[in-house]
């Protein structure tokens, strides 16, 4: 941090896992500690971006096929990364991210049977060198976490994806177990049937880290030829 360059934390997870709420605690943590904390979600947190949400969550692109629904997130998320992530965190900014690339590999790649060549070669194009320093993967049995995102919903309705299927749901939660195991030095699995106090100290933990002297430090530079 002291060298001018922030911190990307995402989260990730099935529906109803919590990571919103997890996202709030955790800045509010962080803005205590007097860091500077952007929050921000995909799909959306760019005024382009927020217009694809709409487009995606509603259903309205589901006609079109899960491949154009792949390529409409990548636009969304070039803009998102172009116009928000990037300068914030080249302004020492701490940005934390309800989903990012990690959430297309899954639901349009695993479940969305997209090849994966495919898939990542448009996330290569969407982030264009911004990877997350940290990824929060919160892990909950699907039956669950839909129930809980039903009961969130109930006013709206399920969106696009909260209306599929149970086993499509639980495929998603092993998909993000099997990113995790790959990529452990980024990702970290938290336990989401614990207590939110408890969920939100493993979280800060984790994030305090890297925010310490001897984390891994990133330069605006770097970030954007990785």
């Amino acid at each position: 941090m002291s060298s001018g360059a922030g911190l990307f934390v995402t989260f990730e997870g099935g529906e109803g896992a919590g990571k919103s709420t997890q996202i709030r605690r955790l800045a509010a943590a962080l803005k205590g500690e007097g860091h500077d904390v952007l929050m921000t979600r995909e799909p959306g947190g760019s005024p382009g971006a927020e217009a694809v949400r709409h487009v995606l969550l509603s259903g309205a692109a589901e006609a079109f096929g899960t491949r154009m629904e792949a390529i409409l997130f990548a636009a969304a998320r070039n803009d998102h990364v172009e116009e928000v992530i990037r300068p914030a965190l080249a302004a020492s900014k701490v940005v934390l991210c309800d989903r990012f690339m990690d959430s297309s590999r899954v639901y349009q790649g695993i479940t969305g049977n997209l090849e994966p060549d495919f898939i990542e070669t448009l996330q290569r194009i969407a982030i264009n060198g911004v990877m997350p320093d940290c990824t929060v993967i919160l892990d909950i049995p699907a039956r669950i976490g839909l129930e809980r995102a039903q009961k969130r919903a109930a006013a709206d309705g399920p969106d696009r994806f909260e209306k599929e299927r149970l086993e499509t749901h639980e495929k998603r939660r092993e998909a993000f177990l099997d990113i995790a195991a790959r990529e452990p030095e980024r990702c970290h699995v938290i336990n989401a049937m614990q207590a939110e106090e408890a969920i939100a100290a493993e979280i800060l933990t984790i994030v305090k880290q890297l925010l310490a002297p001897s984390g891994p430090v990133r330069t605006p530079e770097a970030a954007h030829h990785e």
